[in-house]
């Protein structure tokens, strides 16, 4: 049964909160350590981490026989992802999730100059030409590490959202349409508001 965008934000969110929300520092640091474990494995493979993408999704968005399904890999993903972007960072003070921030927009603030931009492009060009979810995540995991380095954080409810529907062929040119929106358009701000600033500082000089 294909799950609907509201289904898959909710079960990421729910286990999000679980992880941000947990009164349990070392219960916290825990889940998150097994969930950096999960990074690179495929959904199920690791019997520690059924539980923390399976716990609040509904049996009939199950995979079948052993085969994850679209929303099970979605959301799995996106748990890993997030607790190798927050490793290193105090999940209550600084949390590396942040509504409305989608992934374009995060990865956009990591292009800050003409030399930069060029990189991060190439990188954003591998991602969104993945030709499934399993080499979509090899591709996420290196700008999510790029993102931890710098502190820059992202909104993984849409992540999880974004990550279900490129699996369906008839969405993928949507989600990379709108990553590439995002991602220009947060660099041309950033760019125009560092240009501003020269300029005004210029002026004064």
């Amino acid at each position: 049964m294909a799950a609907s965008q509201k289904e898959v934000r909710t079960i990421t969110a729910s286990a999000l909160n679980r992880i941000l929300k947990s009164g349990n520092s070392a219960a916290q640091k825990a889940a998150l350590a097994n969930l950096r474990r999960g990074v690179g494995h495929a959904p199920g493979e690791l019997p520690q981490l059924w539980g923390a993408f399976l716990a609040d999704m509904p049996e009939e968005m199950y995979g079948r026989n052993g085969v994850p399904s679209r929303a099970e890999r979605a959301v799995y993903t996106t748990l890993t992802l997030f607790a190798l972007h927050q490793q290193g960072r105090d999940p209550i003070e600084e949390p590396m999730h942040r509504e409305g921030q989608p992934f374009g927009a995060a990865v956009g603030r990591l292009a800050t100059g003409e030399d930069t931009f060029k990189r991060i492009l190439r990188r954003m060009n591998a991602a969104a030409s993945a030709a499934d979810a399993q080499a979509l995540a090899q591709h996420l995991r290196g700008l999510v590490q790029l993102l931890r380095a710098e502190g820059i954080p992202m909104d993984y409810e849409a992540l999880a959202e974004d990550i279900y529907f490129y699996q369906f062929p008839e969405s993928v040119s949507r989600i990379r349409l709108k990553w590439a929106q995002d991602f220009y358009g947060t660099y041309h701000r950033n760019n125009k508001t560092e240009q501003n600033g020269e300029d005004t500082q210029n002026e004064e000089n």
